[in-house]
């Protein structure tokens, strides 16, 4: 008998073309197979090494509902993102004679659930995928929103595609166990939001940084909540980025730009935010964000113990490397910049000069 969801959950739902529901709460994995639906016959379930024994139970459980489960390890963080690896998980589902009314499973942070969403969403055109987030990046940012994607030599995400899940499974159980430096990190992506839409995050945030930082806090669930409801408004509003899904890109640039740099060896939400601190300093220069605003931001990330600047004399490598950021449109950088909080803008074509000073003000 498949196993029912517990009472204490909350369902945001993203609407648009391809609406789903994002399901937060505590103990949901008992929810899985109500959410790979009947059709399915084969369930791939792409997991890091760390997650083995967690994959495994996954496939008793599932295999209890008479699926046949298949198990591909991935490397863990941005290493799995390489064609190669896509290439590994295509070859289990082809020799497994994966059809179209299957499902694919990403369990783990960002960079997994980034490369499941890939796979599913080019075997076959399409099959069904389900998002099981582990770590606070992944839960409030990646795996929602439906952005796929693989690493490229030349940069991050250069190739992936669109792909909506069926569903995003946030049980904040996967937590409990996440070191705490790995919470932090993904207070980068947290900050952002606050910044960008919605300042309770910040106020919770400065008013105790522990509890806003402890998984078991309702504060902490509250400000999971809370960028949930952002992206999954954001995104049902503007799924394919042609317009305010912009906005999600604050600090983005540049911190892609930081991650290739050091080939990916920072975690996502450090870069991240270096990448808040130059964009506020972007917009201070441009005169459109107050000092209190870019002092503001630099306070509440240094309290987080996250990074607020990169050496100085890597300007050149890092401005190649957002010139070919899937962000620009032609020859044309675009950034998100603050007129104030929760009042995000766009800024075309910024001369370089005014750039590298944003920069100078980051600079170590």
């Amino acid at each position: 008998m498949t196993a029912s969801i517990p009472s204490d959950t909350t369902t945001i739902t993203v609407t648009g073309v391809q609406p789903y529901d994002i399901v937060v709460g505590r103990d949901l994995l008992g929810g899985l197979t109500e959410a790979i639906g009947q059709g399915a016959r084969k369930v791939l379930v792409v997991h890091t090494p760390s997650l083995a024994a967690l994959a495994g139970r996954l496939r008793e459980n599932l295999q209890s509902e008479r699926l046949e489960v298949l198990l591909a390890e991935v490397p863990d963080s941005e290493a799995g993102k390489r064609v190669e690896v896509a290439a590994f998980c295509w070859g289990v589902m082809g020799q497994s004679d994966f059809t179209r009314s299957d499902a694919v499973v990403g369990l783990g942070g960002g960079a997994t659930t980034d490369l499941a969403g890939f796979v599913a969403a080019t075997w076959l055109r399409g099959v069904r995928l389900i998002q099981i987030p582990t770590t606070l990046l992944g839960m409030v940012d990646a795996a929602i929103g439906g952005k796929t994607g693989i690493n490229t030599a030349e940069g991050k995400n250069l190739v992936g595609a669109f792909y909506a899940p069926a569903r995003v499974i946030v049980d904040l159980d996967m937590l409990k166990t996440l070191p705490r430096n790995e919470i932090l990190a993904g207070f980068g992506e947290v900050v952002k939001y606050g910044f960008i839409a919605e300042p309770e995050i910040l106020d919770i945030i400065e008013a105790d940084v522990d509890v806003a930082t402890d998984p078991e806090s309702p504060e902490f669930r509250r400000i999971v909540e809370l960028c949930i409801e952002i992206k999954a408004r954001v995104v049902g509003e503007d799924f394919t980025e042609k317009g305010q899904r912009e906005i999600l890109n604050y600090g983005h640039t540049l911190a892609h730009a930081i991650e290739h740099a050091e080939r990916y060896s920072w975690r996502h939400g450090a870069a991240v935010s270096v990448g808040l601190v130059f964009a506020a300093e972007l917009s201070r220069l441009t005169g459109s964000l107050s000092d209190e605003v870019v002092d503001r931001h630099r306070s509440i990330l240094k309290s987080l113990t996250l990074p607020t600047e990169y050496p100085v004399g890597r300007w050149q490598t890092l401005l190649a490397s957002m010139q070919r950021d899937k962000k620009a449109r032609g020859s044309m950088l675009r950034f998100i910049v603050l007129d104030d909080i929760a009042k995000p803008s766009v800024l075309t074509g910024p001369d370089t000069s005014l750039l590298f000073a944003a920069y100078q003000e980051i600079g170590s």
